[in-house]
């Protein structure tokens, strides 16, 4: 009797209680896929540097996340809709997560860093399903929320994660970081394999890819797409990308890495969350990127002229929170005028373009810093946030949320 009367969490998901169970079970496990996909980022360029590799191979390492996006986020999207299926790429993502993190361990050369990294890109790319799933269990009319409960999520994983990786390093070695992202990416699969397939709406007939393919001719959902390019492109050359060696340059520690995770990931936790959609109601859609990506230029720009990382963690607040700003709504709106049969394939395309910024940023910023040190990559950081600037109050609409 005891055992018919146990309530499986992820059960009911009809019940609004149900919903809210799965809701919560999805979190936790999307917590735990980016805890073990960013365990290692800050200290990611110091250690491939650490490797006897150049700031050019450097790049070459960062820069391969964002182009195996490129590569699989829209086949994985479309691939999700063709089969009507969402849980083999939750799986798929936390085995290459997992995976990657062994590959870091596996051998101490560039090259081994670059086929970990390629793999964690493999990881990431599954992530265009985990946003489409966790949107199906909302209403249509409240995409914005979902996404900006998912985008908190995200960000707190990679703040609790990033904040110890540093400390690890200082206190137990290069590889502890590594190891600890991959237990946590198998402990997430085994909590994966109880989460339900989740229920599609019928279709009068089976979906043909090239009915799939006209979803990436909607003219929003190119806009967004690009500026969410110049978006990461700032992203993965500051924070997730050359501010921990500008940070080391001027005589930070290892382990104090952790205080320049926390100054951008708080701001950029609260502004995912609440910034986006107060901004949003007082300035509209254009104001709101317009304020985000001008104020992420200048922060981006003060970079390389901080002398001590006090001042330094002064400009990750603000860029941490003026991206905060950016992110959500960009997210929300790549799929807020697409069938919900059709999601998976438009955010497999929204992310896959901006994984182009993930990519070429930081690659190009490593190049531009092997010929004028780390200021030359922290401009072109600033020079893309502007151009974005300009870009959302031409092409956004004058709207409030």
């Amino acid at each position: 009797m005891a055992a018919e009367q146990q309530v499986d969490p992820v059960k009911a998901a009809d019940s609004p209680q149900g919903q809210g169970n799965s809701r919560f079970f999805f979190l936790v496990i999307v917590f735990m896929f980016w805890f073990s996909s960013y365990i290692y980022v800050p200290v990611l360029s110091p250690y491939v540097e650490h490797l006897g590799a150049s700031y050019f191979m450097v790049g070459m390492v960062l820069g391969v996340y964002g182009l195996m996006q490129i590569l699989f986020r829209l086949p994985i999207g479309i691939g999700s809709d063709y089969l009507n299926r969402r849980r083999p790429f939750i799986y798929l993502g936390l085995i290459a997560s997992g995976a990657s993190c062994f590959l870091f361990m596996w051998g101490a050369q560039p090259g081994w860093a670059l086929a970990a990294r390629a793999v964690s890109g493999i990881a990431a790319s599954a992530w265009v399903v985990y946003t489409v799933m966790f949107a199906g269990y909302f209403p249509k009319e409240e995409a914005g929320k979902a996404m900006g409960m998912l985008q908190f999520t995200t960000v707190i994983a990679q703040l609790t994660s990033m904040m110890i990786s540093g400390y690890m390093v200082e206190h137990w070695g290069w590889n502890t970081p590594f190891l600890i992202g991959g237990i946590v990416a198998i402990a997430a699969l085994l909590l994966a394999l109880r989460l339900p397939e989740q229920k599609q709406e019928k279709r009068q007939s089976a979906i043909q890819v090239k009915d799939l393919a006209g979803v990436m001719k909607e003219p929003l959902l190119v806009r967004v797409s690009l500026l969410s390019v110049l978006a990461h492109c700032v992203l993965f050359i500051t924070m997730f990308g050359y501010t921990p060696n500008q940070a080391l340059n001027i005589g930070a520690s290892k382990e104090s890495l952790g205080w320049l995770t926390l100054a951008f990931m708080i701001p950029h936790a609260v502004a995912t969350l609440y910034g986006s959609r107060t901004f949003g109601r007082l300035l509209g859609d254009r104001g709101t990127l317009l304020l985000g990506f001008a104020g992420s230029a200048l922060f981006t720009l003060l970079i390389p002229s901080m002398p001590t990382l006090a001042t330094l963690c002064l400009t990750q607040v603000g860029n941490g929170f003026m991206q905060g700003l950016i992110f959500p709504l960009l997210l929300g709106k790549s799929v807020s005028e697409v069938d919900p049969y059709k999601r998976a394939t438009a955010m497999g395309f929204y992310q896959a373009v901006y994984a182009i910024g993930m990519s070429a940023g930081p690659f190009v910023a490593g190049w531009m810093s092997a010929l004028y040190g780390l200021t030359g990559g922290f401009w072109l950081g600033g020079i893309a946030a502007a151009l974005a600037a300009v870009l959302s109050w031409i092409w956004m609409k004058d709207t409030k949320q």
